[in-house]
């Protein structure tokens, strides 16, 4: 069946999912799943035990892995992370599909994830295939004038070549960036993760394991959705910090 959606909302089920009263459970198997990673445990087995013991569906469970990290995983990525200050002037390549979706999900009500390391992550998949919605603009015109106001020298977005419609989206942001005069370049590569994980200019993803390797990284999407929302994000999952 095609996909029909129009908005990058909430899964049917989010409500329930959660609801204020299913948050101390999420935070707490994320503290004692990064515990366990700290310690070299699997992550397959470790979330299964972690959410088995606290009664975790297979969503929740997804949220969990994507808000941990390691202790020594934590540490790293914030020594390499930016501020806005240090983009003045500077280039900037964008891992597009991981940023741009996350604002989608903001601006449409979507569950927003703050991970352990500080990063607001979405509940949001693809499967292969991307989908204009009708956030999809406004969220590409935040970014621009985001990054037009850090003095940004240059962008470089990097689009995962094998997605569909990946070549309608290039032609929708070329559009926006002429009619704005934002000096914007939009690849279409077979994967963008190795390119940004090595590359030596300032990257802007969310993606674990980006930020692993990354040199310099600057957290794009949570200052995007800051400037929009005033910092507050409905159906934020905050996680709590390791033992």
């Amino acid at each position: 069946m095609p996909d029909q959606r129009r908005h990058r909302g909430p899964h049917p089920e989010d409500a329930r999912l959660f609801a204020p009263d299913q948050i101390p459970a999420m935070q707490t198997a994320t503290t004692e799943l990064s515990w366990l990673l700290s310690r070299g445990y699997v992550l397959a087995s470790s979330l299964k035990l972690v959410g088995d013991r606290h009664g975790l569906t297979a969503r929740q469970r997804t949220a969990v892995s994507r808000c941990t990290c390691t202790e020594e995983q934590r540490r790293r990525r914030e020594a390499h992370q930016l501020s806005p200050a240090d983009l003045k002037g500077q280039s900037l390549w964008i891992d597009g599909y991981n940023v741009l979706t996350s604002i989608e999900a903001a601006l449409s009500g979507g569950v927003l994830l703050r991970g352990q390391d500080g990063c607001i992550r979405d509940m949001a998949s693809m499967h292969g295939s991307y989908r204009k919605v009708s956030e999809t603009v406004p969220a590409l015109r935040m970014i621009g004038e985001h990054l037009q106001q850090l003095g940004v020298s240059g962008v470089r977005w990097l689009l995962d070549a094998p997605v569909s419609n990946s070549g309608r989206l290039r032609s929708l942001m070329l559009e926006l960036a002429t009619e704005h005069g934002w000096d914007w370049e939009v690849d279409l590569v077979p994967d963008p993760d190795p390119i940004l994980a090595a590359a030596t200019e300032i990257i802007a993803s969310a993606d674990s394991e980006i930020l692993n390797a990354a040199e310099r990284w600057y957290p794009l999407a949570n200052d995007v959705i800051g400037d929009r929302f005033n910092e507050t994000f409905a159906g934020l999952v905050p996680a709590s910090r390791p033992l």
